[in-house]
């Protein structure tokens, strides 16, 4: 991304703010609490971190890059990217928070890299094939994506531990 690119500057700007704010809704939180089950669905804040980080992957390298890759560990069962406990619970929580934060960087790398008028080189299943069409609209969906599960976090937390209004200010 060059500095001549205000567009550029000013996504990677709101993307890298809504991974901030989930990483500061989580922090804190112990072991127990980060793998704790508190909504009907499962879903486990660890894994949420987890999920974020396969999505920033999967958007960025997958598709916009057409890079293969592989998850850093077994996807076992796991066809519609359950959060659940039932995968988490054998991966360390510094483990899960190291993959996100790499995963957001090497999202960065192509952002900075990529002109966003550039078509994904990559390939995926998703019902959204004819709307994918440059590495802006894979941005714009992963702020998205980072709010939407942010806000779940937010709610989590607050079930947790009472907590709430947490993330940068």
């Amino acid at each position: 991304m060059s500095p001549a690119d205000p567009e550029a500057v000013a996504l990677v700007h709101f993307l890298d703010a809504q991974r901030a704010s989930v990483l500061a809704i989580v922090d804190g939180l112990d072991d127990e609490s980060l793998r704790a089950t508190t909504l009907p669905s499962g879903w486990t804040p660890l894994g949420l971190i987890e999920h974020l980080g396969d999505a920033e992957q999967f958007w960025f390298q997958a598709v916009a890059s057409g890079t293969a890759v592989e998850s850093p560990w077994p996807v076992e069962g796991d066809p519609k990217g359950d959060a659940g406990p039932s995968h988490v619970h054998r991966r360390s929580s510094q483990s899960v928070f190291a993959y996100y934060r790499d995963q957001c960087r090497r999202a960065n790398d192509v952002l900075a890299s990529t002109p966003l008028s550039s078509p994904p080189l990559g390939q995926h299943n998703l019902e959204l094939e004819d709307e994918v069409t440059n590495l802006r609209w894979i941005a714009l969906h992963m702020i998205e994506e980072t709010a939407r599960h942010a806000g779940h976090l937010d709610v989590v937390r607050e079930l947790l531990d009472g907590r709430t209004g947490l993330g940068p200010r």
